[in-house]
């Protein structure tokens, strides 16, 4: 299984960098390829027309030669997700948010069309990892607009994980096994016994 992680992380080292490792880790371990899509360089949506584009009827962006296309492509290609982000002001990182909104406008629109089982998204996994820095604070708000991210576009929530600077030593070690599992076929929502 192709394993894709989308990181709205714009930095090359701290928390969130060393919690992507661990997942990358845990994907290797657990037999998974897998790839790093960083968002640093693309556009925010531009809401054409009368606040919709092409992306409504034709599920892509005309603006899409910022590297989205390409982006789209991996999107589909793969069969689980990891969303990792900063926190910041209680939210995703702005290069995550901006992806997130265009990407929606593409793969949620499929259900307008009564095509909602054509998303890239649809019935696949998704491991939602939020990594507030400073107070520690705004974890839950960012992952409660990853989760409406993958209700709107039918990706199924595999585990919300929130990783700050008290109790990293053990939620990276979370991380990582559940990039395992992951990758090891574990479904969400299935039972484990001790």
């Amino acid at each position: 299984m192709k394993f894709l992680i989308i990181s709205g992380n714009p930095k090359k080292d701290g928390l969130c960098h060393a919690v992507t490792e661990e997942i990358i880790r845990g994907l290797k371990e657990g037999g998974a390829e897998y790839e790093v899509l960083t968002l640093e360089k693309l556009e925010r949506c531009r809401v054409c027309g009368d606040g919709w584009g092409i992306c409504r009827e034709q599920h892509r962006c005309a603006f899409g030669g910022d590297g989205f296309n390409g982006a789209q492509e991996s999107i589909k290609s793969a069969g689980a997700y990891c969303f990792i982000t900063p926190v910041y002001w209680g939210e995703m990182a702005e290069a995550l948010k901006n992806f997130f909104d265009r990407l929606r406008r593409c793969e949620a629109t499929k259900q307008f069309n009564g095509n909602a089982a054509d998303s890239a998204f649809a019935g696949k996994p998704a491991l939602l990892v939020a990594s507030p820095g400073g107070s520690g604070n705004g974890a839950l708000s960012c992952l409660e607009q990853m989760d409406r991210f993958c209700r709107h576009t039918g990706a199924v929530i595999f585990d919300y994980i929130s990783v700050n600077r008290w109790n990293n030593d053990y939620k990276k070690q979370a991380a990582y096994a559940a990039a395992k599992a992951m990758a090891q076929g574990r479904k969400a929502g299935e039972t484990v016994t001790a």
